[in-house]
């Protein structure tokens, strides 16, 4: 083969990697192509083609193999071989110095490989610590970006940015640049996907519940399904909301193929906050502590203390008709120096909120419960079946909203030669689609 004999002429290459992958340095080989046929032609689609195809690479990829491609893309001893080979071991200088080369130039066939970019630069920064540094960096850039009309990379920076702030824990100014940054149709699913998991946690952290909720359902449903990573991260901002809000995640929730261990400090969370158990609460919160530190969530898990209380309490006035206070406190394990008066306040509060239907009897220090009505008769099964159809309605929307159609509309036959390509190339493009992981979020 063509390629067996390219590999054997340059030494620079091991003999490990022109027997162990040859495979991988001809996919390599023709993204090149692609990418190079793309820029002449002005064909953004063969770019984004061979950006996808990158995909499925990335795990494959070792300094050796990465050195025997630079020999076949450019002359040996060449000042561009010599530049790009001394960035092998450095991917932060690579990608810093490939960001000063993108401020010169503006292409709209560089727009996809820009976004890619932009993503490994902040990648590189993050993972050695100094995300800070690049913050005003990205910020000149996402300006640029928009002076260019470039959506992608708006979208792209935008995500980065909050993912920038929010790794500081700014969430102020997070939100303020969300809420100033333009918006439009989204372009990438993945960045989509990011951006609602990020407007989540902004607005868990603002106590708007009901609107991070569903942005961060909405980021665990569209997220591709290979993407395990994200969906569990998704998935444990989205059970602390809704144990917030007072409802109580299906079990099915947590038995998710791959995400059993992962949610498994949250499954016995939510099932000290059903029970309304407090010292059952305190412990799980004690034993996952390093877990919920490193989620980053454990200043929900602090507000989730009064839904835990709140809830023993609804189990009480549900189980009793006329009860002591000073039993309501025995019964919730109020640990406090006065546990009466805790408890006549906790109760007092529950009645003004509506989340128990009794009355206080502050005479003889108890707690009244007055009886359960018939459900049917409030406007609770009105609201169910409200956000049910809103919900199927807005994922309607968002479907139409998502097609897209070919770019040549002109009504042409295509012959023989287009047709197979193009049925080529869309096999490719949906057998690469289906190999991204969990490394592109």
């Amino acid at each position: 083969m063509t390629q067996d004999v390219e590999m054997k002429d340059h030494p620079t290459a091991s003999h490990s990697v022109s027997s162990a992958l040859p495979s991988t340095l001809q996919h390599l080989k023709e993204i090149a192509s692609l990418i190079e046929t793309g820029s002449h032609t002005k064909e953004v689609r063969r770019i984004v083609r061979a950006v996808r195809l990158t995909f499925g690479l990335r795990r494959k990829l070792t300094a050796p193999l990465l050195s025997a491609f630079l020999d076949f893309a450019l002359q040996p001893g060449s000042e561009s071989h010599a530049r790009l080979s001394s960035f092998l071991p450095k991917a932060k200088a690579c990608s810093s110095a490939s960001i000063n080369r993108l401020k010169t130039l503006n292409r709209r066939t560089l727009d996809v490989l820009a976004s890619r970019l932009y993503f490994y630069y902040s990648y590189s920064y993050e993972l050695t610590g100094d995300l800070a540094e690049i913050r005003g960096n990205l910020l000149a850039l996402h300006r640029i970006a928009t002076l260019h009309h470039d959506e992608l990379g708006q979208e792209t920076l935008l995500n980065l940015l909050l993912r920038n702030y929010l790794h500081y824990n700014l969430y102020d100014q997070a939100e303020k640049l969300r809420s100033k940054a333009p918006r439009f149709e989204a372009h990438s699913n993945q960045q989509f996907c990011r951006y609602l998991f990020y407007l989540g946690k902004i607005r868990t952290i603002q106590l708007e519940y009901t609107d991070a909720k569903e942005s961060l359902l909405q980021a665990a449903r569209k997220a591709p399904i290979a993407a395990r990573g994200f969906r569990i991260q998704c998935n444990k901002w989205a059970i602390l909301v809704r144990l917030l809000l007072g409802e109580i995640p299906e079990r099915t929730v947590f038995m998710q193929k791959g995400m059993e261990k992962a949610l498994r400090p949250y499954f016995e969370l939510t099932n000290a906050v059903r029970i309304g158990e407090l010292e059952l609460f305190r412990t799980v919160a004690e034993k996952f502590a390093s877990t919920f530190s490193t989620d980053k969530t454990h200043n929900l898990i602090v507000r989730l203390r009064h839904n835990v209380i709140r809830t023993g309490l609804r189990n009480i006035s549900i189980s009793y008709s006329r009860i002591s206070l000073a039993d309501v406190a025995e019964k919730l394990r109020l640990n406090s120096e006065t546990p009466v008066a805790d408890a006549e306040s906790i109760v007092a509060k529950a009645i003004r909120d509506g989340a128990i239907d009794a009355t206080l009897d502050h005479a003889n220090g108890c707690m009244v419960s007055k009886e359960t009505g018939d459900i049917y008769s409030t406007n609770e099964p009105q609201i169910a079946f409200h956000s049910r159809i809103a919900f199927c309605l807005n994922m309607h929307n968002e479907a139409v909203r998502a097609l897209r159609y070919p770019p040549n509309t002109q009504k042409e036959k295509e012959s023989a030669e287009k047709r197979r390509e193009r049925q080529q190339q869309e096999q490719e493009l949906a057998k690469h689609i289906a190999e991204e992981d969990d490394d592109d979020f």
